[in-house]
């Protein structure tokens, strides 16, 4: 026998640890995708490990691995990655190096590495990978990991419930390790009821008439053809006790006991199951068209979601003075969200995160109004909760608080489809409509579509935003059992939860008869937004007399009214208002011409492309809306002038370059440039409405066209003209009810 001395046991021991693989105490780790231009689905890897977010490695990193990290994050897979930091250097550590897996593991902890923190790299050198398919929640790191509680669903038990769309009264059904049972009435309280609602996408708990629902099951109990009563003596038909605070996103996160202490005691003894009643949501009640503006709460209007891409996610957004503003996400966590998600009638917040590493757009321009928001989950609305100016804090629009909410499940995904498209996200529309008593797949019009109706179809199908609305689409074949048009006329204001929801014609009238007319969508979970800056609009403006010997090129571009045909060139001037223009690509998409270089025109005059014909509308109003002068620009340029640190320009139009605008950076036309100007030599000295319009005619897509707009209150003495009060379109919503089309309608004079 080898006797070691004291000193080779330790020895023994260090090698035996250092040869143990990496993956063998499988440590729990969170996952995220970061990056200053990330899309939803890419980013910078990182890693969350020992409560620190850190990176990964370049070096020896290959396809298996970034399939496992996607799979991780929830996502169905991976289509590539990318090295040398492309989507930005990260900082702290670098947590993994020369990682290796074998493609079936269900976490990056299983695979093999040098170890954790053992690297030889630097932030140049950190991974980033690119997922596909929609994102899941993953049980592996989902917040409430280690519940049983899988799933929660009502079943419906009247007549009237079973017809009702959302399913608000029923009883609770949990689902437990893949078995759903219903849960026992005996100590289930308003809280409980408050919890599922909230889970289910309903912001509030109704009651429940209890003694009908009793006659209803002693009478099913005495029914021999029914087999309730067997079921209900066994022990795993039932959840013995829920028991919550009311606070509670989910109901994993309450006391949850599935059997009696007991064992040979029943789990329902004498009881029946839990009955609950939830309150939809107006947007989500059947006669929500019905009820007049005025209806509308007044606690909703001073909260709102923006820039998400689907129902019940975005950006915070509050009024504070009449104006709309965002919260910083210092302390923000999902008490506070779920606040915000009751107040706008969804239910519990599944997420509360910052915009631009989460559910949406990437900042904003406006004020941040609040921070360290503190909220107990009972409040009835934001203002309730306790919180600090953010004005001194240093915060910025890189951390808006943002959130994702539950929403009711309505079925309406189940009323449209894609068919014929290469992928999931595109294809002829195909809807669900009632003809003569029967319900049938039937196409939709491609006459008048446009984005706002591809947009609802996204948004309906849970696919985001449209990146394209077709016409056309003689290159997608439909299936064949859907050829009939049921749906024309089709206009949508892009706010409707369906397709079917927006006005159409009653008899369908279809000139051109659908097959490869019939209307088409791309979707997308990532989508520009562009928004000018109004304090620059108003800092900016002046007016110049221009003689008329400069302005051929201008006038060659219909870029001065009409009455300057009719002078005497080159001798005149033309009185200019003229004016400089920052336009931010807030989303998280690139805007781009809608037609490739090999389209775009060539005007001599100023040697220069034309990629979209009208990039912005400039109009005078009068204060009721006629227009009494305008201007067009033509997008000859549209390029990243500036992009805040950490992104790069990539788009000039120097050496016939590409165009368009990169998220988060944004184009800036000068006041001293062609056509950057309204005409106004033959108005009057009064008061008016001056407005820009930036892709007026929607011709690209964009995540939020409500902000597209900017208006400045105007005062013009015949010699001088001020600007004041510039603010998008939405920046006051709260104050303004800014209808576009009756806006149209005044600018046409058709009213």
């Amino acid at each position: 026998m080898l006797l070691l001395a004291p000193h080779h046991f330790a020895l023994l021991s260090f090698l035996v640890c250092l040869g143990a693989p990496s993956w063998a105490q499988r440590p729990h780790i969170q996952l995220r995708l970061v990056g200053p231009r990330s899309q939803v689905g890419e980013g910078r890897l990182e890693v969350l490990y020992d409560g620190q977010w850190g990176t990964v490695c370049d070096d020896d990193f290959n396809i298996y691995v970034a399939g496992v990290a996607c799979r991780e994050l929830g996502y169905e897979g991976a289509t590539n990655w990318a090295h040398s930091a492309k989507y930005g250097p990260g900082d702290g550590p670098i947590w993994l190096d020369n990682m290796r897996c074998s493609g079936t593991e269900s976490s990056l902890a299983e695979c093999e590495s040098n170890g954790w923190g053992v690297s030889d790299c630097n932030h140049n050198e950190d991974i980033g990978v690119v997922c596909t398919g929609l994102r899941r929640p993953n049980p592996a790191s989902s917040h409430f990991q280690g519940s049983k509680v899988e799933e929660v669903r009502i079943k419906p038990i009247l007549a009237r419930a079973k017809l009702s769309s959302p399913i608000t009264e029923g009883a609770v059904e949990v689902k437990l390790q893949g078995r759903w049972r219903q849960v026992c009435d005996a100590g289930w309280t308003r809280n409980n009821t408050r919890v599922v609602c909230g889970m289910l996408g309903f912001p509030r708990e109704g009651r429940v008439t209890t003694g009908f629902y009793r006659k209803l099951w002693n009478q099913k109990l005495k029914d021999p053809r029914s087999s309730l009563k067997s079921l209900s003596r066994n022990n795993t038909f039932w959840i013995h006790r829920i028991k919550c605070q009311g606070t509670e996103a989910h109901l994993g996160q309450c006391k949850l006991q599935v059997q009696p202490p007991s064992r040979n005691k029943s789990s329902c003894p004498r009881g029946m199951h839990a009955l609950i009643s939830c309150i939809a949501g107006p947007e989500f009640q059947p006669n929500k068209a019905k009820l007049p503006a005025k209806s509308k709460s007044k606690e909703k209007s001073q909260v709102r979601l923006r820039g998400g891409a689907h129902v019940g996610e975005g950006r915070v957004e509050v009024v504070m003075n009449g104006q709309w503003g965002t919260v910083c996400d210092d302390g923000w966590d999902l008490p506070a969200a779920s606040v915000v998600c009751r107040q706008l009638g969804y239910g519990h917040s599944s997420r509360a995160s910052y915009m631009n590493r989460s559910v949406g757009s990437r900042v904003s321009l406006g004020p941040i109004h609040l921070t360290r928001v503190r909220c107990r989950g009972y409040e009835r609305s934001l203002a309730e909760c306790s919180s600090q100016e953010a004005r001194q804090t240093g915060c910025r629009h890189e951390a808006d608080a943002a959130v994702r909410c539950h929403v009711p499940q309505t079925g309406v995904h189940k009323q449209v489809r894609l068919a014929g498209g290469r992928s999931s996200e595109e294809g002829v529309v195909e809807v669900l409509m009632s003809r003569g008593g029967t319900l049938r797949w039937g196409a939709v019009c491609g006459e008048h579509w446009g984005l706002e109706e591809a947009m609802v179809v996204c948004r309906q199908l849970g696919l985001g935003f449209a990146s394209h609305a077709l016409q056309e689409s003689w290159y997608w074949q439909g299936n064949p059992g859907a050829t009939e048009v049921l749906l024309s006329g089709t206009r949508c204001k892009g706010t409707e939860h369906a397709i079917q929801q927006c006005q159409h014609h009653g008899p369908v009238h279809c000139p051109t008869g659908g097959g490869r007319f019939a209307a088409g969508v791309t979707c997308t979970n990532s989508a520009p937004d562009l928004v000018m800056n109004a304090q620059l609009v108003q800092e900016t403006a002046y007016l110049e007399d221009r003689p008329l010997n400069m302005l051929y090129c201008a006038h060659e571009e219909g870029c001065l009214s009409a009455s300057a045909n009719h002078m005497n060139w080159p001798d005149g001037y033309r009185r200019l208002l003229r004016f400089s223009s920052q336009i931010h690509n807030l989303g998280r998409a690139d805007f781009l011409p809608k037609t490739g270089r090999h389209a775009w025109i060539w005007h001599q005059c100023h040697s220069h492309y034309h990629s979209i014909e009208v990039f912005t509308h400039y109009d005078l109003l009068t204060l009721n809306g006629s227009k009494v002068a305008e201007g067009h620009k033509a997008s000859f340029c549209l390029e990243d002038t500036n992009c805040p640190d950490g992104l790069q320009r990539r788009f000039a139009c120097a050496n016939f370059g590409e165009q368009g605008v990169s998220a988060g950076c944004w184009d800036t036309y000068r006041h001293d440039i062609d056509c950057q100007w309204v005409d106004i030599t033959d108005v009057p000295p009064g008061s008016y409405t001056f407005q820009v319009i930036v892709n007026p005619k929607h011709e690209v897509a964009e995540s939020d066209f409500s902000n597209n707009a900017l208006r400045c209150q105007c005062q013009y003495d015949g010699h001088r003209l001020w600007l004041h009060g510039c603010h998008t379109g939405d920046e006051y919503g709260a104050n303004i009810a800014w209808d576009e089309e009756a806006q149209q309608r005044l600018a046409s004079n058709l009213v």
